[in-house]
């Protein structure tokens, strides 16, 4: 849509200079105002008069009357009909347009349709997913994880050069609880055998023993300036809380289909702190407040940024500062994108502002990507509580599901397991990415698994049906293309704004775009294969046609699919 909107435009801004001269409506003007009716049957794309009418000096219907007068007989084999209704100017596509500029631009460009190309030559570093070590995958790691590797795949799309890192929670004071807590009460042997959970089990232990004994906390202090010492113990305990960790971590990501460039977490610059502290001190940022080492952010509205704390320890900001400027010297980024919950946004708003004042000039392409808390019956989630849904339980249940479905509708489906791996994780990856990022959510299990309505399961549903219904049809035939039913056009038209629902998702870093499109384009194209016999077709330019329109769809709806993280069996 978006060549479309930008034909229109041009075609608005000169019949605006022809009726009212010097108004100054240029098209980038007008590209920016158009919109979608609500209602498809008044047109495809509007142009609403109302803020031209003080400009104007005259009623919205008026400017709206003048401008199809303008417009009525040019844009041919661009806009079929253009209509004054209101206020608003109404455009309708050609059948002429959605052929060579969608169908045939899909068949030229295949699975890249719908890429622009604007990030060409140009670097993005992604920070997500970021798992505490020690820590199990639950439900509230989804979000970081799916929306995060999501952005990375629309900006790879997109053309971006892209880096995603994995800044693993492997330093701070959670460390040396988990270190008290196995010298405590810990069982290697056990630990061993039952992997993360067993250190889990230690972590809720020691929260509990820390309610009824708090010098516990003191000891885990300790116990972490101990691991910033190198104390030979610690670190050989610490790397193999990692190395346990990272078994259970694998798994999940071999599930989600992610991989990352950098698994450099916050351990990886404690060696690289000292140069920005030692910065902040020289411009005299750095001030002792009770004994911590603060930045002084009441100018800017903000609480003070912690750099240091009494003890001499390092705390968040500081790790991440040297992490920034690290990752600009390395990657020269264009853009450093950090995908966190709503709950760190003071935290990134600090920090931020502190790069800025340190002077470095790439301070502005820092950028935050919140989203929404997750509850399980209103309840926050927490590990040290225990209140948690395991991805690994939430994904076996997904799993599970689909295979007695399969069982009973289509036991012989070969690589059964497979597919119903990839389309039970795809239920829960797209039940998540379906909701705007900054809702929050309280998680309820049976809504995630449900396989009717808008869901992950009926979108791979349908792209398994058009690779059926291909597959039975054989070789298609690139003669004429005949346009003979409004659902065709109307999946021509959802075809056709893919490329503008991608750059949509990609400036407002936001995956849902992507996934209630995808909604969109299986309602679409269902509506055309229930009522337009295909294979069945008499006629056989009509035929080819719709077999035509099935692969485009096909094409562009396993991209979308890919693109929030999730996999297109051709067979369900």
């Amino acid at each position: 849509m978006l060549d479309f909107k930008k034909q229109l435009s041009s075609l608005a801004s000169a019949a605006a200079e022809e009726k009212f001269p010097g108004c100054g409506l240029d098209s980038d003007t007008v590209f920016e105002m158009l919109e979608y009716p609500p209602d498809t049957t008044m047109g495809d794309v509007a142009l609403p008069c109302f803020k031209l009418s003080r400009t104007l000096r005259k009623a919205p219907p008026m400017i709206a009357k003048e401008l199809c007068e303008a417009i009525s007989g040019k844009g041919e084999g661009v806009v079929s009909s253009v209509t004054a209704d209101g206020g608003y100017l109404n455009f309708k596509i050609s059948h002429d347009y959605l052929v060579k500029n969608v169908l045939l631009a899909i068949e030229e460009k295949g699975d890249m349709y719908g890429s622009t190309g604007s990030g060409i030559g140009k670097t993005v570093v992604l920070d997500y997913s970021s798992p505490n070590i020690s820590k199990p995958f639950h439900i509230g790691h989804l979000g970081t994880t799916v929306i995060g590797h999501s952005l990375k795949l629309l900006h790879q799309f997109e053309g971006f050069k892209c880096i995603g890192v994995n800044h693993l929670g492997d330093w701070g004071t959670q460390n040396g609880k988990q270190i008290v807590a196995f010298k405590r009460w810990g069982d290697r042997e056990k630990v061993e055998r039952e992997g993360i959970d067993a250190l889990v089990e230690l972590y809720v232990k020691f929260h509990a023993e820390a309610e009824l004994d708090p010098s516990l906390n003191d000891e885990a202090r300790a116990e972490f300036k101990k691991l910033e010492e190198h104390d030979p113990e610690n670190i050989a305990l610490w790397k193999w809380f990692i190395e346990v960790s990272f078994k259970e971590y694998e798994v999940t990501y071999n599930q989600l289909g992610i991989s990352f460039d950098s698994y450099n977490g916050e351990s990886f610059y404690t060696d690289k702190m000292q140069e920005q502290i030692d910065k902040l001190r020289d411009m005299d940022l750095l001030k002792l407040d009770d004994g911590a080492s603060i930045v002084d952010l009441e100018e800017y509205g903000m609480p003070p940024c912690l750099i240091l704390k009494r003890d001499g320890t390092t705390l968040y900001p500081t790790r991440d500062i040297a992490a920034a400027v690290y990752r600009k010297r390395t990657y020269d980024f264009d853009k450093c994108i950090y995908v966190t919950s709503n709950g760190q946004t003071l935290h990134f708003a600090q920090w931020f502002k502190v790069v800025e004042m340190m002077g470095y000039d790439w301070a502005d392409k820092l950028v935050h990507v919140p989203y929404g808390t997750v509850s399980i019956g209103g309840e926050k989630l927490a590990t040290r509580t225990g209140n948690v849904i395991l991805l690994k339980d939430l994904f076996r249940q997904a799993i599970d599901k689909v295979t007695e479905l399969m069982d009973e509708k289509n036991p012989d489906l070969p690589d059964k397991d497979a597919v119903a791996e990839a389309v039970g994780v795809g239920a829960v990856v797209f039940h998540y990415l379906y909701n705007n990022r900054t809702r929050d959510i309280n998680f309820i299990l049976e809504n995630a698994l449900s396989f009717e309505g808008s869901t992950g399961p009926y979108a791979q549903y349908t792209y398994a049906r058009t690779c059926s219904i291909l597959e039975k049809a054989g070789e298609l035939d690139f003669g004429e293309v005949v346009i003979t039913a409004e659902e065709e056009a109307d999946v021509l038209k959802t075809l056709n704004r893919f490329p503008e629902k991608v750059l949509d998702a990609i400036n407002e870093y936001e995956p849902s775009i992507i996934t209630r499109y995808i909604i969109d384009l299986c309602t679409a194209f269902n509506r055309f294969y229930h009522n337009c016999p295909i294979i069945s077709a008499e006629d056989e330019a009509v035929r080819n046609t719709r077999l035509r329109l099935t692969a485009a769809t096909r094409t562009v709806l396993g991209r979308a699919l890919s693109l929030i993280c999730m996999k297109a069996p051709s067979k369900i």
